[in-house]
């Protein structure tokens, strides 16, 4: 199959999201940190400082609403999930229902598995209990129900996930593992008498003789994450329209490097009409994907007055019973630093928040723009370099390569300077015409969208300006603000198109470095918040060899 037929393809797929919508209201696993929103600034200017921009700071853990549990949270020498390549994130897979088979309490076994589905060696496995029906966003929601008297796996099933070389298993309930091999069953003792009750009339055993403490903790913490298999907890959303089928599933994880646990925006994708399910898992697994994040860290640059990403570990294994616990951190910081999307609240409080954009808006074909031999510091970049090196359509995905990737926080070419205050930016008639092509929406492999002249940058760095300016009048013959007059051109990029449904990406990097122009299939999958002005996630590019 060609690269068009394939975008075509694929941009005519069933898409299924099965994220739980992330709020403050969504509870975190038992003793974690709820997600806490603040506004530390507005378009105005506010509280901390710094003009034009609705900005907030988080604190949360990563441990709320969906999410992918890395091999760290376990074993102290696992792999960072930045670690963890995009061909480990996404397969083939199938959701099997055993919610049948289980109750409060109940036991999962490998044979309540395969009775149902096949699974296929290397496969993601998606466990759907119907526990699902008690998260907090549903009529039937019941939180104890969801984080403590959930179903869980006995020791033999993790045996088989690793035997089958499985990607990643994820549950519809709050955790992978049985609550009452966790501390919950220190919590809430009544909860483990009576799930004790349960375990002698069924399997006619004590909770530690079925799952004896130092061998649980071996399996867990050393065996399970030395294989790399890895979970993704609270799946949500569709998940109930793909009960015993197989899809191509992806979790786009956010890439921290110090975290144990990671925001994760879960999807499949299952054969447009017409075409046999099978072939086009196999379309699927034949492309190249291309990751274009970059990893997040505490040592990530934030956008001037913005707030850096700080984690702080508040729970570690050897402090908990019997090594039961996992290794969990505090995260706090604003979202305009590392790769993420600017949202229409960051500057148009009527807009959409990043979780009330349907999914569908998030991904498409569209095209990658490599216009790095054209541009330079402070320079402006037009709609015709974009026109001279790609065939961008109406409706098109815009990623714009400036080439300033390179001097990224975690480049050996790093120069943060030019990069937050050097990078080029667009033309006057820049903004229009990508509202006359209906661009869905535009990346950048810089910090901003916007020209940073046309920004506060101005008056905190003037002798850039003066050069800029030069440069401008050697360029166009025109001052600068004869070109871009204040009132209409100050963070136009921002002001003027996020009111129109018209957002853009920054710091786009990762593979974009070795990335040409051309078609792809275009995506970002963004953690499914559902107050916040902004958002990190996992931006990709597909193509077919």
């Amino acid at each position: 199959m060609n690269n068009e037929k394939f975008i075509e393809t694929l941009s005519k797929a069933k898409l299924y999201d099965l994220t739980q919508p992330l709020s403050i209201f969504t509870p975190p696993w038992p003793h974690d940190k709820a997600l806490e929103v603040h506004f530390f600034k507005r378009v105005t200017g506010a509280y901390g400082g710094g003009q034009g921009a609705n900005g907030q700071i988080l604190n949360w853990s990563n441990t709320t609403g969906t999410h992918l549990v890395g091999e760290t949270a376990y074993h102290s020498g696992g792999r960072a999930i930045s670690d963890i390549p995009l061909k480990e994130l996404s397969g083939p897979g199938v959701i099997v229902d055993i919610s049948d088979m289980v109750s409060d309490y109940s036991i999962i076994t490998p044979e309540m598995i395969t009775k149902k589905v096949n699974v296929k060696e290397g496969d993601i496995l998606i466990i759907y209990t119907g526990y699902s029906k008690y998260s907090w966003e549903k009529p039937t929601s019941s939180e104890f129900g969801y984080l403590v008297r959930h179903p869980g796996p006995n020791m033999e099933f993790f045996e088989w996930a690793m035997k089958m070389k499985l990607k990643w298993v994820g549950i519809d309930a709050g955790c992978i593992e049985h609550p009452m091999n966790t501390p919950i069953r220190y919590w809430h003792a009544g909860e483990f008498e009576k799930a004790k009750a349960k375990l002698r009339k069924e399997w006619g055993k004590e909770w530690d003789e079925m799952f004896p403490p130092d061998e649980y903790y071996k399996l867990m913490h050393i065996k399970v994450p030395k294989s790399h298999l890895v979970f993704v907890e609270s799946i949500g959303g569709d998940v109930d329209k793909l009960l015993n089928q197989r899809a191509w599933i992806f979790a786009g994880v956010i890439p921290f490097m110090e975290t144990e646990a990671s925001w994760a925006r879960v999807v499949a994708y299952q054969a447009p009409e017409g075409m046999d399910n099978e072939e086009f898992i196999k379309m699927m697994e034949e492309m190249e994907q291309y990751d274009l994040t970059i990893p997040f860290s505490v040592r990530t640059p934030q956008w001037l007055n913005y707030e850096p990403l700080s984690v702080r570990f508040f729970k570690r294994v050897g402090q908990q019973q019997f090594g039961l616990g996992r290794n969990t951190s505090i995260c706090n910081a604003s979202i305009h630093l590392a790769t993420h999307m600017d949202g229409e609240k960051h500057f148009y409080p009527a807009g959409r928040t990043i979780g009330e954009t349907p999914l569908e808006e998030w991904v498409g074909p569209g095209v990658i723009a490599d216009i790095s031999d054209m541009v330079s510091d402070v320079s402006v970049y037009t709609p015709e370099m974009i026109k001279k090196v790609v065939d961008i359509r109406p409706g098109d995905i815009l990623i714009i390569k400036t080439g300033w990737h390179k001097y990224g926080w975690n480049s050996p070419d790093s120069d943060e300077f030019k990069y937050m205050v050097r990078h080029p930016g667009p033309s006057p008639d820049f903004a229009q015409w990508a509202l006359d092509m209906k661009i869905k929406w535009i990346g950048v492999d810089a910090v901003s969208a916007d020209h940073p002249m046309n920004t506060i940058m101005r008056i905190w760095h003037p002798k850039t300006f003066e050069e800029a300016n030069r440069k401008l009048k050697e360029q166009f013959g025109k001052d600068w603000d004869e070109m871009y007059p204040i009132d209409e051109f100050y963070q136009v990029m921002h002001l003027k198109l996020f009111p129109k449904h018209l957002v853009h990406a920054e710091n786009l990097a990762g593979d974009i470095a070795h990335l040409p122009s051309g078609r792809y299939y275009l995506g970002c999958f963004l953690a499914k918040a559902m107050e916040a002005e902004s958002m990190w996630g996992r931006f990709i590019a597909w193509k077919m060899k």
